[in-house]
Protein backbone atom coordinates (compact mmCIF):
# COMPACT_ATOMS: atom_id res chain seq x y z
CA UNK A 1 0.00 0.00 0.00
CA UNK A 2 0.84 3.86 -0.37
CA UNK A 3 2.11 5.81 2.68
CA UNK A 4 -1.31 7.49 3.40
CA UNK A 5 0.44 10.50 4.35
CA UNK A 6 1.63 10.81 0.71
CA UNK A 7 -2.11 10.13 -0.22
CA UNK A 8 -3.50 12.70 2.17
CA UNK A 9 -0.83 15.48 1.47
CA UNK A 10 0.05 14.89 -1.95
CA UNK A 11 -2.69 13.68 -3.85
CA UNK A 12 -2.07 15.05 -7.25
CA UNK A 13 1.52 13.27 -7.07
CA UNK A 14 -0.96 9.97 -6.76
CA UNK A 15 -3.45 11.15 -9.60
CA UNK A 16 -0.33 11.71 -11.70
CA UNK A 17 1.19 8.31 -10.82
CA UNK A 18 -2.36 6.28 -11.43
CA UNK A 19 -2.50 8.27 -15.22
CA UNK A 20 0.53 7.43 -15.86
CA UNK A 21 -0.26 3.76 -15.47
CA UNK A 22 -3.57 4.15 -17.24
CA UNK A 23 -5.50 3.62 -14.23
CA UNK A 24 -8.34 5.88 -13.08
CA UNK A 25 -7.47 8.81 -11.29
CA UNK A 26 -10.98 8.90 -9.15
CA UNK A 27 -9.38 5.63 -7.49
CA UNK A 28 -7.26 8.17 -5.76
CA UNK A 29 -10.30 10.36 -4.32
CA UNK A 30 -12.46 7.11 -3.75
CA UNK A 31 -9.31 6.34 -1.29
CA UNK A 32 -8.95 9.62 0.26
CA UNK A 33 -12.95 9.41 0.94
CA UNK A 34 -12.82 6.16 2.14
CA UNK A 35 -9.72 6.94 4.16
CA UNK A 36 -11.61 10.01 5.82
CA UNK A 37 -14.61 7.93 6.80
CA UNK A 38 -12.22 5.46 7.97
CA UNK A 39 -10.87 7.92 10.33
CA UNK A 40 -14.28 9.80 11.43
CA UNK A 41 -16.09 5.86 12.40
CA UNK A 42 -12.84 4.99 13.92
CA UNK A 43 -12.36 8.21 16.62
CA UNK A 44 -16.13 7.88 16.76
CA UNK A 45 -16.34 4.13 18.34
CA UNK A 46 -13.40 5.27 20.46
CA UNK A 47 -15.31 8.38 21.64
CA UNK A 48 -18.19 5.80 22.59
CA UNK A 49 -15.62 3.20 23.63
CA UNK A 50 -14.13 5.81 26.40
CA UNK A 51 -17.77 6.80 27.26
CA UNK A 52 -18.09 3.13 28.24
CA UNK A 53 -15.30 2.72 30.73
CA UNK A 54 -16.21 6.33 32.25
CA UNK A 55 -19.67 5.20 32.94
CA UNK A 56 -18.62 1.60 33.38
CA UNK A 57 -16.82 3.45 36.71
CA UNK A 58 -19.49 5.48 37.98
CA UNK A 59 -21.35 2.41 37.99
CA UNK A 60 -19.41 0.32 40.18
CA UNK A 61 -19.06 3.65 42.85
CA UNK A 62 -22.94 4.15 42.82
CA UNK A 63 -24.60 3.02 45.73
CA UNK A 64 -26.40 -0.33 45.60
CA UNK A 65 -30.07 1.39 45.21
CA UNK A 66 -28.91 3.41 42.71
CA UNK A 67 -26.78 0.47 40.31
CA UNK A 68 -30.15 -1.07 39.26
CA UNK A 69 -31.56 2.15 37.73
CA UNK A 70 -28.24 2.72 35.45
CA UNK A 71 -28.45 -1.25 33.75
CA UNK A 72 -30.52 0.48 31.18
CA UNK A 73 -28.08 2.75 30.53
CA UNK A 74 -25.70 0.58 30.25
CA UNK A 75 -26.95 -2.19 27.70
CA UNK A 76 -27.82 0.84 25.86
CA UNK A 77 -24.41 2.54 26.00
CA UNK A 78 -22.77 -1.38 25.09
CA UNK A 79 -25.16 -1.94 22.19
CA UNK A 80 -24.12 1.96 20.84
CA UNK A 81 -20.66 0.66 20.96
CA UNK A 82 -21.27 -2.69 19.71
CA UNK A 83 -22.81 -0.91 16.50
CA UNK A 84 -20.04 1.44 16.36
CA UNK A 85 -17.62 -1.10 16.61
CA UNK A 86 -19.09 -2.70 13.47
CA UNK A 87 -19.49 0.71 11.54
CA UNK A 88 -15.66 1.20 12.11
CA UNK A 89 -14.83 -2.34 10.76
CA UNK A 90 -17.09 -1.92 7.98
CA UNK A 91 -15.19 1.25 7.36
CA UNK A 92 -11.62 0.13 7.81
CA UNK A 93 -12.19 -2.86 4.86
CA UNK A 94 -14.00 -0.19 2.41
CA UNK A 95 -10.85 1.73 3.14
CA UNK A 96 -8.62 -1.10 2.70
CA UNK A 97 -10.30 -2.31 -0.51
CA UNK A 98 -10.43 1.28 -2.00
CA UNK A 99 -6.77 2.08 -0.91
CA UNK A 100 -5.57 -1.80 -3.06
CA UNK A 101 -6.77 -0.21 -6.37
CA UNK A 102 -3.81 2.52 -5.47
CA UNK A 103 -0.76 1.21 -7.31
CA UNK A 104 2.78 2.04 -6.19
CA UNK A 105 3.67 5.54 -7.12
CA UNK A 106 5.60 5.76 -10.09
CA UNK A 107 9.54 7.92 -9.97
CA UNK A 108 9.85 10.84 -11.73
CA UNK A 109 11.32 9.98 -14.94
CA UNK A 110 9.43 6.66 -15.43
CA UNK A 111 7.86 7.09 -18.94
CA UNK A 112 3.87 7.04 -19.02
CA UNK A 113 1.79 4.16 -21.31
CA UNK A 114 1.94 0.70 -21.46
CA UNK A 115 4.01 -1.79 -23.20
CA UNK A 116 5.34 0.11 -26.51
CA UNK A 117 5.68 3.22 -24.61
CA UNK A 118 9.11 1.97 -22.95
CA UNK A 119 12.08 3.69 -23.22
CA UNK A 120 15.46 2.20 -24.58
CA UNK A 121 18.25 3.36 -22.61
CA UNK A 122 21.04 1.70 -24.12
CA UNK A 123 22.56 -1.55 -26.11
CA UNK A 124 25.75 -3.37 -25.77
CA UNK A 125 27.52 -5.77 -27.66
CA UNK A 126 27.22 -6.88 -31.15
CA UNK A 127 24.11 -9.32 -32.93
CA UNK A 128 25.46 -12.32 -34.04
CA UNK A 129 25.88 -12.74 -38.19
CA UNK A 130 26.00 -16.15 -39.52
CA UNK A 131 27.36 -17.35 -42.81
CA UNK A 132 24.97 -19.97 -42.45
CA UNK A 133 21.01 -20.71 -41.96
CA UNK A 134 20.65 -19.82 -37.93
CA UNK A 135 18.64 -22.84 -36.25
CA UNK A 136 16.45 -21.61 -33.08
CA UNK A 137 17.03 -22.90 -29.47
CA UNK A 138 14.97 -25.94 -29.77
CA UNK A 139 16.28 -27.53 -32.64
CA UNK A 140 19.91 -26.97 -31.34
CA UNK A 141 18.60 -28.16 -27.83
CA UNK A 142 17.40 -31.63 -29.35
CA UNK A 143 20.34 -32.00 -31.70
CA UNK A 144 22.33 -31.52 -28.46
CA UNK A 145 19.95 -34.33 -26.40
CA UNK A 146 19.14 -31.20 -24.13
CA UNK A 147 15.93 -30.07 -24.43
CA UNK A 148 13.11 -32.73 -24.88
CA UNK A 149 9.67 -30.66 -25.28
CA UNK A 150 7.87 -33.85 -26.26
CA UNK A 151 8.07 -36.22 -23.42
CA UNK A 152 7.53 -33.09 -20.90
CA UNK A 153 4.05 -32.82 -22.55
CA UNK A 154 3.62 -36.25 -22.37
CA UNK A 155 3.99 -35.97 -18.71
CA UNK A 156 2.92 -32.02 -17.75
CA UNK A 157 1.14 -31.29 -20.54
CA UNK A 158 2.09 -27.94 -22.79
CA UNK A 159 4.58 -25.78 -21.69
CA UNK A 160 6.48 -27.91 -19.81
CA UNK A 161 10.04 -29.68 -20.55
CA UNK A 162 13.01 -32.09 -20.08
CA UNK A 163 16.49 -30.38 -19.80
CA UNK A 164 18.75 -33.62 -19.97
CA UNK A 165 22.21 -34.26 -20.64
CA UNK A 166 24.27 -30.81 -21.25
CA UNK A 167 20.87 -29.07 -20.74
CA UNK A 168 20.78 -30.27 -17.17
CA UNK A 169 24.22 -29.51 -16.89
CA UNK A 170 24.75 -26.17 -18.58
CA UNK A 171 21.52 -24.26 -16.48
CA UNK A 172 23.10 -25.54 -13.44
CA UNK A 173 26.33 -23.93 -14.42
CA UNK A 174 24.34 -20.63 -15.26
CA UNK A 175 23.00 -20.87 -11.88
CA UNK A 176 26.35 -21.61 -10.36
CA UNK A 177 27.63 -18.70 -12.04
CA UNK A 178 24.88 -16.46 -10.83
CA UNK A 179 25.55 -17.79 -7.23
CA UNK A 180 29.10 -17.01 -7.26
CA UNK A 181 28.77 -13.44 -8.82
CA UNK A 182 25.93 -12.71 -5.99
CA UNK A 183 28.43 -14.19 -3.09
CA UNK A 184 31.38 -11.72 -4.54
CA UNK A 185 28.67 -8.84 -4.00
CA UNK A 186 27.62 -9.70 -0.51
CA UNK A 187 24.26 -11.56 -1.46
CA UNK A 188 23.59 -14.46 1.02
CA UNK A 189 22.27 -17.53 -0.78
CA UNK A 190 18.74 -18.49 0.37
CA UNK A 191 17.07 -21.51 -1.13
CA UNK A 192 13.84 -20.56 -0.73
CA UNK A 193 9.63 -21.90 0.10
CA UNK A 194 8.16 -22.61 -3.31
CA UNK A 195 4.79 -22.60 -1.91
CA UNK A 196 3.78 -19.88 0.17
CA UNK A 197 0.32 -17.76 2.71
CA UNK A 198 -2.28 -15.95 0.92
CA UNK A 199 -0.90 -12.75 3.35
CA UNK A 200 2.30 -13.16 1.83
CA UNK A 201 1.74 -12.98 -1.59
CA UNK A 202 -0.71 -10.43 -1.43
CA UNK A 203 1.78 -8.69 0.72
CA UNK A 204 4.27 -8.45 -2.26
CA UNK A 205 1.16 -7.56 -4.89
CA UNK A 206 0.94 -10.65 -6.53
CA UNK A 207 -2.51 -11.21 -6.00
CA UNK A 208 -4.16 -7.86 -7.63
CA UNK A 209 -5.26 -8.02 -11.82
CA UNK A 210 -2.06 -10.79 -12.30
CA UNK A 211 -3.55 -13.30 -9.92
CA UNK A 212 -4.97 -15.17 -12.37
CA UNK A 213 -1.10 -16.25 -13.28
CA UNK A 214 -0.77 -17.32 -9.82
CA UNK A 215 -1.12 -21.12 -9.10
CA UNK A 216 -3.49 -21.74 -5.76
CA UNK A 217 -3.46 -25.02 -3.86
CA UNK A 218 -7.04 -24.68 -2.19
CA UNK A 219 -9.59 -26.51 0.20
CA UNK A 220 -7.20 -27.77 2.98
CA UNK A 221 -4.06 -25.75 2.04
CA UNK A 222 -4.65 -22.65 0.83
CA UNK A 223 -1.04 -21.69 -0.28
CA UNK A 224 0.36 -20.24 -3.73
CA UNK A 225 3.35 -21.48 -5.74
CA UNK A 226 5.20 -19.06 -5.92
CA UNK A 227 6.20 -17.60 -9.63
CA UNK A 228 9.43 -15.83 -8.01
CA UNK A 229 11.42 -16.42 -5.14
CA UNK A 230 10.95 -12.66 -4.40
CA UNK A 231 7.30 -13.71 -2.56
CA UNK A 232 9.29 -15.46 -0.28
CA UNK A 233 11.98 -13.36 0.19
CA UNK A 234 9.77 -10.21 0.71
CA UNK A 235 7.96 -12.40 3.34
CA UNK A 236 11.26 -13.19 5.29
CA UNK A 237 11.31 -10.22 7.55
CA UNK A 238 7.40 -9.62 7.74
CA UNK A 239 6.16 -7.92 10.79
CA UNK A 240 10.16 -7.68 11.97
CA UNK A 241 12.11 -3.95 12.64
CA UNK A 242 15.38 -4.87 10.80
CA UNK A 243 19.11 -3.70 11.71
CA UNK A 244 20.13 -1.78 8.44
CA UNK A 245 22.98 -0.03 10.72
CA UNK A 246 25.38 -1.61 8.66
CA UNK A 247 24.10 -1.59 5.07
CA UNK A 248 21.39 -2.83 3.08
CA UNK A 249 20.13 -6.61 3.87
CA UNK A 250 21.04 -8.51 -0.06
CA UNK A 251 19.61 -11.98 -0.30
CA UNK A 252 19.92 -14.48 -3.51
CA UNK A 253 16.96 -16.77 -3.72
CA UNK A 254 17.33 -20.26 -5.26
CA UNK A 255 14.26 -21.86 -6.15
CA UNK A 256 11.78 -23.25 -8.92
CA UNK A 257 9.52 -20.94 -9.93
CA UNK A 258 5.75 -21.65 -11.74
CA UNK A 259 3.74 -19.39 -13.81
CA UNK A 260 0.13 -20.22 -15.14
CA UNK A 261 0.93 -17.68 -18.26
CA UNK A 262 -2.62 -16.98 -18.06
CA UNK A 263 -3.66 -14.90 -21.55
CA UNK A 264 -0.54 -16.13 -23.21
CA UNK A 265 -2.62 -18.77 -25.35
CA UNK A 266 -0.70 -18.90 -28.64
CA UNK A 267 2.18 -17.11 -27.59
CA UNK A 268 5.97 -18.57 -27.47
CA UNK A 269 4.20 -22.34 -27.37
CA UNK A 270 7.57 -23.28 -29.23
CA UNK A 271 10.51 -23.77 -26.83
CA UNK A 272 11.44 -23.24 -23.34
CA UNK A 273 10.74 -18.80 -23.34
CA UNK A 274 7.62 -18.93 -21.88
CA UNK A 275 6.70 -22.35 -19.81
CA UNK A 276 4.85 -22.92 -16.56
CA UNK A 277 8.07 -24.04 -14.47
CA UNK A 278 11.50 -23.06 -14.76
CA UNK A 279 14.53 -22.02 -12.34
CA UNK A 280 15.72 -18.59 -11.37
CA UNK A 281 18.19 -17.00 -9.17
CA UNK A 282 16.36 -14.16 -7.46
CA UNK A 283 18.05 -10.76 -5.82
CA UNK A 284 15.91 -9.72 -2.94
CA UNK A 285 18.07 -6.12 -1.24
CA UNK A 286 15.81 -4.11 1.82
CA UNK A 287 17.51 -0.98 2.09
CA UNK A 288 16.42 2.37 3.47
CA UNK A 289 13.89 4.36 1.51
CA UNK A 290 17.05 6.93 0.39
CA UNK A 291 19.22 4.50 -1.00
CA UNK A 292 16.76 2.47 -2.97
CA UNK A 293 17.65 4.11 -6.28
CA UNK A 294 21.08 3.63 -5.97
CA UNK A 295 20.66 0.10 -5.34
CA UNK A 296 18.31 0.08 -8.24
CA UNK A 297 21.32 0.83 -10.29
CA UNK A 298 23.90 -1.68 -9.13
CA UNK A 299 21.19 -4.77 -9.30
CA UNK A 300 21.00 -3.63 -13.14
CA UNK A 301 25.04 -3.56 -12.88
CA UNK A 302 25.18 -6.79 -11.71
CA UNK A 303 22.69 -8.02 -14.12
CA UNK A 304 24.57 -6.84 -16.94
CA UNK A 305 28.17 -7.81 -15.97
CA UNK A 306 26.80 -11.41 -15.85
CA UNK A 307 25.55 -11.02 -19.68
CA UNK A 308 28.17 -9.15 -20.91
CA UNK A 309 30.64 -12.18 -19.82
CA UNK A 310 28.18 -14.55 -21.55
CA UNK A 311 28.67 -12.96 -24.57
CA UNK A 312 24.99 -11.67 -25.34
CA UNK A 313 24.20 -8.65 -27.18
CA UNK A 314 21.14 -6.94 -25.12
CA UNK A 315 19.51 -3.43 -24.79
CA UNK A 316 18.19 -1.82 -21.41
CA UNK A 317 14.97 -0.79 -21.07
CA UNK A 318 13.71 1.34 -18.89
CA UNK A 319 9.66 0.10 -18.80
CA UNK A 320 6.73 1.96 -18.99
CA UNK A 321 4.58 3.29 -16.43
CA UNK A 322 1.54 0.52 -17.28
CA UNK A 323 3.96 -2.54 -17.61
CA UNK A 324 5.20 -1.97 -13.84
CA UNK A 325 2.99 -4.27 -12.26
CA UNK A 326 1.50 -2.81 -9.10
CA UNK A 327 3.93 -2.92 -6.65
CA UNK A 328 7.02 -1.75 -8.75
CA UNK A 329 7.75 2.03 -8.74
CA UNK A 330 10.60 1.64 -11.48
CA UNK A 331 11.48 -1.12 -13.43
CA UNK A 332 14.34 -2.00 -15.77
CA UNK A 333 14.15 -4.85 -18.35
CA UNK A 334 17.02 -6.68 -19.84
CA UNK A 335 16.59 -7.78 -23.06
CA UNK A 336 19.26 -10.17 -25.39
CA UNK A 337 18.98 -10.67 -28.72
CA UNK A 338 17.64 -14.28 -29.70
CA UNK A 339 18.65 -14.27 -33.86
CA UNK A 340 16.06 -16.52 -34.87
CA UNK A 341 13.26 -14.29 -33.83
CA UNK A 342 15.13 -10.85 -34.89
CA UNK A 343 14.03 -9.46 -31.87
CA UNK A 344 15.35 -8.86 -28.34
CA UNK A 345 13.51 -10.43 -25.43
CA UNK A 346 13.31 -10.23 -21.75
CA UNK A 347 16.29 -11.99 -19.99
CA UNK A 348 15.95 -10.33 -16.96
CA UNK A 349 13.76 -7.72 -14.59
CA UNK A 350 14.97 -5.17 -11.80
CA UNK A 351 12.42 -3.18 -9.99
CA UNK A 352 12.47 -0.94 -7.33
CA UNK A 353 9.61 -1.31 -5.22
CA UNK A 354 10.16 1.66 -2.84
CA UNK A 355 8.14 0.60 0.62
CA UNK A 356 4.84 -0.40 -1.43
CA UNK A 357 5.86 -4.24 -0.19
CA UNK A 358 7.36 -3.24 3.41
CA UNK A 359 4.11 -1.47 4.39
CA UNK A 360 2.10 -4.51 3.27
CA UNK A 361 4.12 -6.92 4.83
CA UNK A 362 5.00 -4.44 8.20
CA UNK A 363 9.04 -4.59 7.69
CA UNK A 364 10.65 -1.89 9.21
CA UNK A 365 14.04 -0.21 10.41
CA UNK A 366 15.35 1.81 12.94
CA UNK A 367 17.36 5.45 11.99
CA UNK A 368 20.09 5.84 14.00
CA UNK A 369 19.07 7.84 17.16
CA UNK A 370 18.88 11.96 16.65
CA UNK A 371 20.75 13.54 19.21
CA UNK A 372 20.51 10.96 21.49
CA UNK A 373 16.25 10.26 20.84
CA UNK A 374 15.95 6.72 19.64
CA UNK A 375 14.50 7.71 16.23
CA UNK A 376 11.01 6.39 15.05
CA UNK A 377 11.11 2.51 12.74
CA UNK A 378 10.41 3.53 9.37
CA UNK A 379 9.55 0.98 6.38
CA UNK A 380 12.50 -0.14 4.49
CA UNK A 381 12.50 -0.13 0.60
CA UNK A 382 12.23 -3.71 -1.31
CA UNK A 383 14.05 -3.97 -4.55
CA UNK A 384 14.03 -7.33 -6.58
CA UNK A 385 16.18 -8.35 -9.76
CA UNK A 386 16.92 -11.89 -12.10
CA UNK A 387 20.75 -13.01 -11.69
CA UNK A 388 20.31 -16.06 -14.01
CA UNK A 389 16.98 -18.21 -15.27
CA UNK A 390 16.07 -21.13 -17.38
CA UNK A 391 15.00 -18.46 -20.22
CA UNK A 392 18.82 -17.71 -20.73
CA UNK A 393 19.52 -20.71 -22.50
CA UNK A 394 17.47 -19.58 -25.60
CA UNK A 395 19.85 -16.77 -25.99
CA UNK A 396 23.04 -18.67 -25.05
CA UNK A 397 22.29 -21.72 -27.37
CA UNK A 398 20.91 -19.09 -30.32
CA UNK A 399 23.48 -16.85 -30.30
CA UNK A 400 26.92 -19.32 -29.62
CA UNK A 401 25.44 -22.07 -32.37
CA UNK A 402 27.91 -23.41 -35.07
CA UNK A 403 26.81 -24.45 -38.24
CA UNK A 404 27.51 -28.18 -37.42
CA UNK A 405 25.17 -27.92 -34.66
CA UNK A 406 27.49 -27.42 -31.87
CA UNK A 407 27.58 -24.58 -29.65
CA UNK A 408 30.71 -22.74 -27.92
CA UNK A 409 30.74 -22.47 -24.72
CA UNK A 410 31.36 -19.17 -23.17
CA UNK A 411 34.83 -18.54 -21.19
CA UNK A 412 32.90 -18.03 -18.49
CA UNK A 413 30.83 -20.75 -18.18
CA UNK A 414 33.74 -23.34 -18.53
CA UNK A 415 34.61 -24.27 -15.55
CA UNK A 416 31.22 -25.36 -14.46
CA UNK A 417 31.10 -28.01 -16.84
CA UNK A 418 34.46 -29.56 -16.48
CA UNK A 419 36.39 -26.90 -18.78
CA UNK A 420 33.86 -27.91 -21.56
CA UNK A 421 34.48 -25.81 -24.34
CA UNK A 422 32.03 -26.54 -26.88
CA UNK A 423 28.88 -28.64 -26.45
CA UNK A 424 28.77 -31.25 -29.89
CA UNK A 425 25.38 -32.66 -31.19
CA UNK A 426 23.82 -35.69 -29.17
CA UNK A 427 24.89 -38.39 -32.11
CA UNK A 428 28.51 -36.91 -32.22
CA UNK A 429 28.82 -37.75 -28.43
CA UNK A 430 27.26 -41.06 -28.88
CA UNK A 431 29.62 -41.81 -31.79
CA UNK A 432 32.76 -40.29 -29.34
CA UNK A 433 31.27 -42.94 -26.56
CA UNK A 434 31.95 -45.98 -28.93
CA UNK A 435 34.75 -44.79 -30.12
CA UNK A 436 36.29 -44.58 -26.60
CA UNK A 437 34.58 -47.77 -25.00
CA UNK A 438 36.29 -49.57 -28.53
CA UNK A 439 39.99 -48.77 -27.31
Amino acid sequence: MIDLALLRDQPDLVRRSQAARGNDEATVDAAIEADRSRRVALTAFEDLRAEQNAFGKQVAKAPKDEKAALVAQVKELAERVKQAQQTANEAADAAASALARIENVVIDGVPAGGEKNFVELRRVGEAPAFDFEPRDHLEIGEILGAIDMERGAKVSGARFYFLRGIGARLEIALMNLALDKALQNDFVPMITPTLVRPEIMQGTGFLGEHADEVYHLDKDDDLYLVGTSEVALAGYHKDEIVDLSEGALRYAGWSTCYRREAGSYGKDTRGIIRVHQFNKLEMFVYTNAEDAEAEHLRLVALQEEMLTALGLSYRVIDVAAGDLGSSAARKYDIEAWVPTQGAFRELTSTSNCTTFQARRLDVRHRPEAVDGAPAKTQHVATLNGTLATTRWIVALLETHQQADGSVLVPEVLRPYLGGLAVLEPAQRQAQGSKIQGSK
